[in-house]
């Protein structure tokens, strides 16, 4: 079990890996603006591969390229590549706060599919977890209503592929080293973005655009660092609850940036999601330590 000092090292560590992911999303929305989804996804991704190569390749050496499955790696790269373009669409056209929302139902919904293709037991408490981010969600979405538009979808398809994403990430950690699945997977992000780039490539003008493209990529990079790092720390279970900030920070981004301000139905959803991904994390953590405490004795 992790020391109390590592234990706050892992919190502030992933406190600012979702600040990293939040300025991100708010980046994302304000270069989608001006730039097509293919050139801007492939310049992140180039300057994320760069970073990732120049960081990691001095610290593992040509370990770092050594792996059991590579056909995972492309599959896991292709599943973030979709799931970055449907979160640029989105981010072009909704709020950074309750898209952030509708995201973080992700994990909730991980739990879901982990029972149905897994075989993984879900405690009756989980389900209720899982039935309030999906409530949280509904209130953000309102399908039926007035406000409802069918932009609405495109974080929803999202939720679905990073689903996928995750739980193929949860089966690669068994085999495949953190920094290799980061380095292959911004790599083959670059790659495979860069295939339609001769269609899609256009000028940009402004040196605020091309600092806002950079910053995406370090953002990322960052992001998902500083992630790693956090899980070093501390355990999954201690950290999870803290990444239900990145809603905060969201709205906060949306608020500075776009002077957006939800409707109050909207705050009651984002709340729900963070409440039942709260709640979901913590009962997880109290789980394990039954558990433990069980085989111990």
């Amino acid at each position: 079990m992790a020391a109390a000092p590592h234990r706050l090292a892992g919190i502030g560590l992933v406190l600012c890996s979702v600040l990293c992911f939040a300025a991100l999303d708010t980046t994302t929305k304000w270069v989608s603006a001006s730039v097509p989804v293919v050139m801007a996804l492939f310049l992140r991704y180039l300057v994320q591969a760069l970073g990732a190569t120049v960081t990691l390749l001095p610290l593992r050496g040509l370990a770092l390229l050594r792996t059991r499955h590579p056909r995972f790696h492309l599959a896991r790269g292709l599943l973030l590549i979709l799931s970055s373009a449907l979160a640029f669409l989105s981010l072009s056209r909704l709020p950074v706060g309750e898209f952030t929302a509708v995201v973080m139902v992700t994990p909730l919904l991980v739990t879901l599919m982990a029972a149905r293709l897994l075989g993984e037991r879900v405690a009756p408490l989980q389900w209720l977890f899982v039935a309030g981010g999906f409530l949280g969600t509904l209130l953000i979405v309102r399908p039926g209503s007035a406000d409802f538009s069918w932009v609405l979808c495109l974080p929803l398809a999202l939720v679905l592929v990073n689903t996928g994403f995750q739980l193929l990430t949860s089966h690669m950690t068994k085999t495949e080293e953190p920094m290799t699945l980061q380095f292959y997977t911004a790599w083959v992000g670059a790659f495979a973005c860069a295939l339609p780039l001769y269609w899609a490539w256009t000028s940009i003008h402004g040196i605020g655009l091309w600092l806002g493209i950079v910053f995406m990529g370090l953002a990322s990079s960052l992001g998902h660092l500083l992630l790693i790092w956090s899980f070093q720390q501390a355990p999954a279970s201690t950290l999870m609850p803290f990444m239900y900030a990145q809603i905060a920070f969201g709205m906060l981004g949306g608020w500075l940036i776009f002077d957006h301000r939800p409707a109050a139905l909207t705050v009651g959803g984002m709340l729900l999601i963070a409440a039942s991904g709260v709640g979901a994390a913590l009962f997880s953590a109290r789980s394990s330590v039954l558990a433990l405490e069980s085989t111990e004795h």
